[in-house]
């Protein structure tokens, strides 16, 4: 059984008195456990309104939302669920609760109703998975964006998900700050076996992920691996860009060298060393 699964769902908008925008249209996808997954569109695809639906903030219109099982229509069940998903969202100061940083950490541990000395171990473990352990008692107003990020990655890291949504996470923060969260995100989903969404619109980013899924227009229009980059054209058709490392790779092949689909600048240049002493060796 998939841990998260969207079933044929809609959702719309009211706008005006009697018209609606329709966000989402028959989405069908599923998360297993453990999986990194990321969801890529543009603006207006429909992606922050499926964040919102996965732990029901939000309930579709038609279709069903399941979290290991049952329905997020299921109001009863919300407290459960929303244990088990835990949402970042763009702007890590709308996430900020108080002002000492180990304190905004522990606020989702405290509302669980847990013990002090379990608040105080999650807290703790919390902060060493995203390297901010020495930052414990600063002020959050102190911390840069890819640091406070960090520590609203971890207020949700306490509440110990299995699966967390990341809803453009990166989109405020600058080169550096973005490498930062990635880095973080990768180790946990390898290292706590944690499922990930991760809603960008970071090409680099998406294609650290095990699959991608394709957003226009409100539908799921490709769902996939590494191997969707090879089919460039469904990403160009929803308006995506592609990987720096996969345009470089088409412009080689137009030019007589081809490296296949490299998907970050390690690969890039590790397939073009390959494939120019290839041909080298051939002459």
């Amino acid at each position: 059984m998939p841990f998260l699964q969207f079933k044929n769902v809609d959702f719309s908008y009211p706008s005006g008195e009697s018209d609606y925008i329709r966000a989402l249209r028959a989405v069908d996808f599923t998360v297993e456990r453990g999986e990194f997954v990321a969801l890529v569109g543009c603006n207006g695809s429909g992606k922050s309104t499926l964040a919102r639906l996965c732990n029901g903030l939000i309930l579709p219109d038609a279709g069903a939302v399941t979290v290991d099982g049952v329905s997020t229509a299921d109001r009863s069940a919300l407290y459960d669920i929303r244990k088990k998903i835990g949402v970042v969202f763009q702007n890590p100061d709308n996430q900020m609760v108080t002002t000492i940083v180990e304190d905004d950490v522990a606020f989702g541990p405290e509302n669980l109703g847990l013990k002090p000395d379990e608040i105080r171990r999650r807290v703790d473990w919390a902060l060493d998975c995203v390297g901010m352990r020495d930052h414990a008692t600063d002020g959050p107003f102190r911390l840069s964006g890819g640091q406070k990020q960090r520590v609203a990655i971890a207020g949700v890291l306490a509440i110990k998900p299995e699966l967390m949504i990341l809803d453009e996470a990166t989109g405020m923060l600058d080169p550096d700050g973005r490498d930062e969260v990635m880095s973080v995100v990768k180790r946990l989903n390898r290292d706590e076996h944690m499922a990930v969404v991760m809603i960008t619109h970071f090409m680099e980013e998406a294609a650290e992920a095990d699959r991608i899924i394709i957003l226009d227009k409100g539908k799921v229009v490709a769902d996939g691996g590494r191997e969707l980059f090879s089919t460039p054209e469904a990403f160009t058709d929803a308006g995506l860009d592609l990987p720096v490392s996969v345009r470089v790779a088409q412009k080689l092949k137009a030019a007589g060298l081809d490296i296949g689909c490299p998907l970050n600048a390690d690969e890039l240049v590790a397939a073009t060393t390959r494939a120019l002493a290839e041909k080298r060796g051939g002459k």
